[in-house]
């Protein structure tokens, strides 16, 4: 029973209550004090008529000044109910009526996708499913939730997904795709629902804990992604200067995003008088500015610590402009880097920086293995102690943005000369990260986004791991035209990367190169500008 149903039993009972006790006290009254006996009905009728103020004055006036007194407290206390009543009682049961509530089913849905669970992860993903005009269905358990989610027309039923019967009436069994994106233990239950719906839907589930990978696999899900796993290696590259991430497009050409460090080579130039791509042969695709990425970057920006940079290139020249990004004189070592929470990120940090033989002084509130000190994070003595002072490279891998936000600040104003590396869980954090003093920022809402985009779309996504999107697609509506005609990047603010023609990867064309039937083109640009593209390259 809801909340103002069980307040409306109980002051229906306690009104009949007090309307009882003064109808037998003005019965009694009538009788002694006024000698004017009535029967008990009437005195009942008196007091209804009091309470609902439909009627006054059938027995006045009264003689005796105790009546008067008790008509007065009569109407007080029906006044006083009657107000009481209405934001208390009618309110909410209008509220309630007029409430919008989601769907607890779908039909004529098939060739769908089911999202179990409306997260950040799966917020990415709509949205790209969105942009494709792929049908979806949202599962969410939270009935406020699902019913903002409908409001905001999205498709989604109201119902657990842990549940065969709610998959059932998610038409799980006609969907193309399943995504259980809750915790670890429910995601596995939401496995065996559905492969008992449909034993061939491809499900694919998100990991928090790498070490329950076994337990989906035995559940019967085809696809386990770690996206936590995939941010922290990247974090660990932007430390140990490594170009191994998997954004390669062929086999000698990749895409990656090198951070510009205070003292390096290229440090204060302004990118046309760096000699990038002259020194290197790395084209510079885009540039990031404190969250915000401009493609393709004005010839005019100067080159500073803080500065990321999105280049394509042929694998030995990205370790040469590597070398030029790099300070000459903060090379990582135990003394000064430092790493803030051992969660899964934080994990994958520091053993991607061992595999390195790179040490790290590792903080986190827990005291486990590994962990050098433990204590909170935001607090100065801790960091204090943790060596951040005399750190080159801090990275923050915790799980709440609001304490990265402020840990962020505090390293900053502790040591401003640090290189600091962020762990955000939502896009919309990172802008407030930059300005909060981090130098580099991976959100893992849009990692996730992506990898699960790549695993149910079939979309060859090649950077999982940056702050941009690069993905490989065909280009069957640009077919015949030309860069310039085409408008690319006016229209979708997307960069062309390489062309993909028949198996040969050309990275070096002008405005003028024309698109071909059969073509792949591999673009780059924000979540946003790469599914504006896509809708535009792939529309019939």
């Amino acid at each position: 029973m809801s909340t103002w149903r069980r307040r409306t039993v109980l002051y229906l009972l306690s009104l009949a209550g007090v309307m009882a006790a003064y109808a037998f006290a003005y019965h009694i009254g009538m009788a002694v004090l006024e000698g004017r006996p009535s029967s008990f009905l009437h005195s009942v009728q008196v007091v209804v008529e009091t309470f609902t103020t439909t009627g006054f004055g059938s027995d006045a006036p009264w003689s005796s000044p105790w009546m008067n007194v008790l008509v007065i407290l009569m109407d007080l206390t029906g006044v006083f109910l009657i107000f009481m009543t209405l934001p208390a009682f009618v309110f909410p049961l209008f509220e309630e009526a007029m409430a919008t509530t989601a769907p607890r089913a779908v039909e004529d849905l098939s060739g769908h996708v089911v999202v179990c669970e409306y997260t950040p992860h799966g917020e990415s993903l709509v949205d790209e499913l969105e942009t494709r005009d792929e049908e979806y269905v949202v599962v969410e358990s939270d009935a406020g939730t699902a019913a903002d989610l409908y409001d905001d027309d999205l498709s989604v039923i109201h119902g657990d997904p842990e549940s065969t019967e709610t998959l059932r009436r998610a038409n799980a069994d006609a969907a193309t795709a399943l995504v259980a994106d809750a915790d670890d233990e429910r995601n596995a239950s939401i496995v065996l629902s559905a492969r008992e719906v449909s034993p061939g839907v491809r499900v694919a589930t998100l990991l928090e804990d790498r070490t329950n990978e076994p337990y989906h696999r035995l559940a019967g899900a085809d696809t386990v992604l770690s996206p936590e796993r995939i941010l922290g290696e990247s974090l660990a590259d932007k430390i140990t200067g490594s170009v191994d991430a998997p954004d390669a497009v062929s086999d000698d050409f990749e895409i990656a995003e090198l951070a510009v460090q205070r003292d390096s080579a290229v440090d204060g130039q302004r990118l046309t008088d760096s000699g990038i791509r002259e020194g290197t042969g790395v084209n510079v695709v885009g540039v990031w500015e404190q969250g915000e990425f401009r493609s393709p970057p004005s010839p005019d920006t100067v080159l500073t610590e803080g500065t990321v940079l999105l280049v394509a290139g042929d694998v030995r020249n990205l370790e040469s402009l590597r070398r030029l990004t790099r300070s000459k004189k903060r090379q990582p070592a135990r003394s000064n880097v430092v790493v803030l929470g051992m969660g899964e990120v934080g994990t994958t940090v520091v053993d991607e920086l061992a595999a390195a033989n790179v040490d790290a002084t590792v903080v986190d509130l827990e005291d486990r293995p590994a962990v050098d000190v433990v204590g909170d994070v935001t607090e100065r003595s801790v960091l204090r102690e943790a060596g951040v002072l005399d750190a080159t490279t801090v990275v923050l891998a915790l799980g709440s943005d609001t304490a990265t936000t402020f840990a962020t600040l505090v390293v900053d104003e502790l040591n401003p000369d640090a290189e600091i590396v962020c762990r955000a869980a939502e896009g919309e954090s990172v802008p407030k990260l930059y300005r909060a003093g981090a130098d580099y920022v991976l959100a893992l809402s849009r990692v996730s986004g992506r990898m699960l985009a790549s695993t149910v779309l079939d979309e060859d996504i090649i950077s999982l791991d940056t702050q941009i999107e690069v993905i490989r697609t065909p280009v069957r509506s640009l077919a015949g035209e030309t860069i310039r005609s085409a408008n690319v990047r006016e229209r979708t603010g997307c960069t062309v990367v390489a062309v993909d023609r028949a198996g040969e990867v050309i990275t070096d064309f002008d405005p003028d190169f024309r698109f071909r039937v059969g073509d792949e083109v591999i673009v780059a640009g924000t979540d946003a500008d790469v599914n504006e593209f896509t809708a535009i390259a792939s529309d019939d």
